[in-house]
């Protein structure tokens, strides 16, 4: 027989759960897969990083989302036949954000090999070539000429900007700063004579303070691919399913017009203004 006290917690639990829309028909089954959450739910769930044009920004007011990442999950989500839902995240926060569950993909992670041991990655989305913001009056033409002592770099500490001049320029003077806002800062007062950026930061960057410096494509070409990131899962239908999705995009020239619109749009650097040595 049920007596008064459980009785009432279980008349409490179920007037809780009616405040809660979906809280029964939603509740994701055991050890049930991304692909097949996203396909019950008819919801994509990606992270966005505030602040980060032309990537991702979101507008205060409206409270809108855009940047040519959100442009691609749009697509993605499109090609489900899904709603996207998209969650304010950090860079630094994305990966347990997936880890979690919290977030369906990523657009935007590099492939490390430590982030590796805790999320999935699909294929290049695109390659991002890494370039200098100098100094006027210097403008070295290799990365073996940055090579010296005397030179100073700026980038942001543990980026990949971090982890490739460490790797091609050892010799150099690396300046490690907490941002790359403070990297810039660094190079405008003259504390370093360069700061490493992927091109399209560097342009992004460059627009905004046209007498910081100079962009340049030191060869031979380095570069970094940006991918996307997914939880990691035993079943790997989600992770084939974005991978297919990838190529299709890249054999209709979407990928290339997605970033090229949004870096016009929002930062105003124009197609003719990426260096035709960038491959994208």
């Amino acid at each position: 027989m049920q007596n008064r006290r459980s009785f009432i917690t279980n008349v409490a639990g179920l007037a809780a759960a009616s405040y809660l829309p979906g809280a029964f028909a939603q509740s994701a089954p055991a050890g049930e897969s991304t692909f097949a959450r996203i396909k019950r739910t008819k919801v994509l769930r990606i992270g966005g990083v505030r602040g980060q044009a032309p990537y991702y920004n979101k507008d205060l007011a409206s409270g809108e989302w855009v940047g040519f990442m959100i442009d691609f999950a749009k697509n993605l989500a499109a090609s489900l036949n899904v709603k996207l839902e998209v969650l304010e995240t950090t860079w630094g926060n994305s990966v347990l954000d997936l880890q979690t569950r919290k977030i369906d993909v990523f657009f935007g992670l590099n492939p490390t090999p430590a982030r590796r041991e805790t999320v999935g990655f699909s294929e290049p989305l695109f390659n991002n070539a890494f370039t200098i913001v100098s100094k006027k009056g210097f403008a070295p033409k290799t990365w073996e000429e940055l090579n010296k002592p005397e030179v100073k770099i700026g980038v942001d500490i543990g980026s990949s900007h971090d982890a490739m001049i460490s790797r091609v320029c050892p010799k150099a003077t690396i300046v490690r700063l907490e941002k790359a806002d403070d990297a810039t800062l660094a190079l405008q007062t003259g504390r370093v004579d360069v700061q490493v950026l992927v091109w399209l930061l560097a342009l992004n960057v460059l627009k905004k303070n046209p007498s910081l410096g100079t962009m340049i494509v030191p060869m031979p070409l380095e570069a970094t691919s940006t991918n996307i990131g997914v939880p990691k899962e035993d079943d790997k239908a989600w992770l084939e399913y974005i991978n297919k999705w990838i190529v299709q995009e890249r054999a209709a020239g979407k990928v290339k017009s997605t970033v090229l619109e949004n870096l016009q749009k929002l930062s105003g650097v124009r197609p003719e203004d990426v260096p035709p040595q960038i491959p994208l």
